[in-house]
């Protein structure tokens, strides 16, 4: 067997889940990926993108050196391939990247920049650039692809508990009495998270309910299946709630301890029963009402969710009565309970935390207060904007009317997830200077006057936080590929340019050696996080937040005792329909989502050996449909929306329901979002990726 010239232990790139590796590197090659058996939070498991996925990180279309676009200045823009750049020395690129901000800021002020920070970066890389973007340029704009997942999520626990991350642990899943798991296709999304409650269901006897449109994978392991219509979410979780209420199966302790608005949401829910439900969403009455019942009657219950929930123009509403359930019957604040959103990509829950958000600083702390904003101030020595910023898509809407006029984009591609790509497009055309930073040359790169060659995971140090609140550290393993560098520090030089540019004294502080002294600075302006440190992560491997002092064990489970509101929220809530629904033109509603071999835009698994399992986009369709429009297996059909259209290849399935087509979303070459729309939730500003109405043919 081939001997590794080193092992280096890290965090996996891909999902939220946050599994430890250990990488086996031989020529500077990651020739293998195991998995220690004594590291949470997955003890030795992992995924298919885990242990093969890593050939990305020397693939050879990395980007090496920075780049400047030939035609630099010609309006609309044009996408163009790597042909349409010329390679510039450091000192070029980031002396005309600080130019052209400055001149953004001067002609049209501070918020005439908008910018995207990643959920594949580190947490210090996201807490040096939302410094940079409020303390040189600012502006609030600031902004990630949480919006674009679990910003629902985030809105509704924040209104119910004051709380947006996942309650509960991971290492509480394979000991859980009652679960439910409703728009998560978990097995390919989450595949470690799902071997977990698999195991809690096989070898624990746990009941498991599904809530999901799609027979996935877990319906396989599903005491109760509750097939809904996709879009009614609401009817069903509030229909359960109200047999949980009328048969008096609420914890009565518990409501009166520690929530308000009981009452209120007791009278209003009275009208929503299951045989109402029913009507709407196709899950017979029987079955609303055994679920509640099931969950209700449990010892400990958890509800886990995905961005099936999540993403809708109901997302909160759906968030919300969840929560629901959970402040009704008391499932909340001990082992094996919990709201449990899964986030999606392996720093989401670390960027959010880090402040990559337009409208609190690291740590969720309001931009808007005043006592908050000045302690930031004191540290970092400059005035910051009180004003909250745009969110991602209200970034594309002020793009559109000529009020943000330039994008700094690090580590993400809002040209694959953006909803309505076609109108996505027309507002990158049009902005004035676009400033990228990534790892490969990706569609929204295509659009860049100027690309700046980050790191991967492997060629750094850092910190990820995981899904339920863990931070843990990668190592660096590699060598850089050519003059890249890690995002950290081309933010740190950047800053410096601008502050010159400005003629400031470098007042915010962008001068760090090390990562572990960016993670130092934030967390001592973090309450949460002042109990963690880099030599304490190296000795235990990861601690959950919040950890407020040094001889604080971490905080596997949340609400112990209080929520940070004070109490629970119950919420009345009115169900709304789907804002595009199937009519004789359009007849399919479509959803999209991710398939197990691949990651979001599939910037590192479709430059991975993965691409070979999967290589092309693909359409579920049910086999009735199927019949009646003529398709056969693996037939070639197009998708067209009143948006655009796309090219896939068929497969017939019963997985989708009758009436409802899947396409995943990892495809450049037939994306997804060429078809969806950009309706919004109108509290999390999160557009609706699971319901439009689409027409399907075959291609002759």
């Amino acid at each position: 067997m081939l001997q590794p010239d080193r092992t280096v232990r890290s965090t996996c790139p891909y999902c939220g889940v946050g599994c430890q590796v250990d990488l086996l590197i031989k020529e500077d090659h990651i020739f293998r990926v195991e998995a220690p058996f004594d590291a949470a939070p997955n003890y030795g498991r992992l995924c298919a993108k885990g242990r093969f996925g890593m050939d990305f990180v020397t693939h050879p279309n990395r980007l090496t050196r920075p780049l400047i676009r030939k035609n630099l200045g010609d309006k609309p823009r044009q996408a163009v391939g790597i042909e349409g750049f010329r390679e510039a020395t450091w000192d070029e690129a980031l002396d005309l990247a600080a130019e052209k901000l400055v001149d953004t800021v001067q002609k049209h002020g501070s918020d005439a920049v908008g910018s995207f920070c990643s959920a594949k970066a580190t947490n210090e890389d996201n807490y040096i650039f939302q410094k940079f973007i409020r303390g040189v340029l600012g502006t609030n704009n600031v902004d990630h692809c949480a919006r674009l997942c679990h910003a629902a999520s985030v809105a509704g626990l924040q209104i119910a508990i004051g709380s947006s991350a996942m309650s509960n642990s991971i290492a509480e899943m394979k000991d859980l009495d009652v679960f439910i798991v409703t728009g998560s296709n978990t097995s390919e999304t989450h595949p470690v998270i799902s071997t977990f409650l698999r195991q809690a269901v096989v070898q624990g006897g746990a009941k498991l309910i599904v809530v999901d449109p799609r027979g996935i994978e877990m319906t396989e392991f599903a005491t109760l299946w509750l097939r809904q219509k996709p879009g009614t979410d609401v009817a069903v979780f509030q229909a359960m709630a109200q047999v949980i209420v009328a048969e008096e199966l609420y914890n009565h302790d518990f409501i009166a301890a520690r929530t308000e608005g009981f009452d209120e949401f007791a009278s209003s829910i009275m009208a929503w029963t299951p045989e109402w439900a029913e009507s709407v969403s196709g899950v017979p009455a029987n079955l609303i009402r055994e679920a509640a019942r099931t969950y209700a009657s449990a010892n400990s219950a958890a509800i886990y969710w995905g961005m099936g929930i999540s993403q809708s123009v109901h997302g909160t509403d759906n968030t919300l009565s969840l929560t629901n359930l959970a402040l009704l019957t008391g499932h909340i604040g001990r082992p094996g309970t919990g709201l449990n959103p899964l986030r999606g990509q392996n720093n989401v829950q670390g960027c959010s935390d880090s402040g990559g958000l337009p409208y609190v600083f690291p740590g969720y702390q309001p931009v808007d207060d005043p006592e908050t904003r000045a302690k930031f101030e004191a540290n970092w020595g400059v005035e910051l904007n009180p004003e909250a910023g745009l969110t991602t898509m209200e970034m594309v809407d002020a793009a559109e009317n000529g009020a943000i006029r330039a994008y700094y984009v690090m580590g993400e591609n809002p040209m694959m997830s953006e909803p309505d790509l076609r109108h996505a497009r027309h507002v990158m055309e049009q902005l004035d200077f676009i400033l990228v930073q990534d790892i490969f040359l990706n569609e929204t790169g295509k659009y860049a006057d100027i690309i700046l060659p980050a790191t991967s995971f492997a060629e750094k140090d850092g910190t990820f936080t995981n899904s339920d609140r863990r931070v843990q550290q990668i190592h660096t393993a590699l060598p850089a590929p050519g003059e890249s560098q890690d995002d950290w520090a081309i933010i740190c030089e950047l800053a410096r340019r601008v502050e010159e540019k400005l003629h400031r004294s470098h007042s915010a502080g962008f001068k760090f050696e090390h990562p572990a002294e960016i993670w130092d600075e934030m967390a001592r302006l973090t309450p949460p996080f002042q109990g963690i440190n880099y030599e304490r992560l190296a000795r235990e491997g990861g601690v959950h937040w919040p950890c407020p002092t040094p001889d604080h064990p971490g905080t596997p489970y949340l609400f112990e005792e209080s929520f940070p509101r004070g109490k629970g929220q119950f919420s009345t809530i009115q169900f709304r329909p789907s804002e595009e629904l199937p009519d004789d033109n359009y007849p399919f509603i479509l959803s999209t989502g991710r398939v197990l071999y691949h990651w979001h835009g599939g910037t590192m698994t479709r430059r991975s050996q993965l691409d070979h399992i999967y290589p092309e986009a693909t359409v579920e369709i049910n086999p009735e449909d199927a019949r009646q429009l003529g398709v056969q297996e693996h037939a070639r059909v197009r998708v067209r929306s009143r948006r655009g259209q796309i090219e896939v290849k068929a497969l017939v399935t019963e997985r989708s329901p009758q009436g409802t087509i899947f396409i995943p979303f990892h495809f450049a070459e037939a994306a997804a979002n060429e078809l969806t729309h950009d309706a919004r939730d109108p509290q999390a500003k999160i557009p609706d990726y699971k319901v439009c109405a689409v027409a399907v043919e075959p291609i002759i």
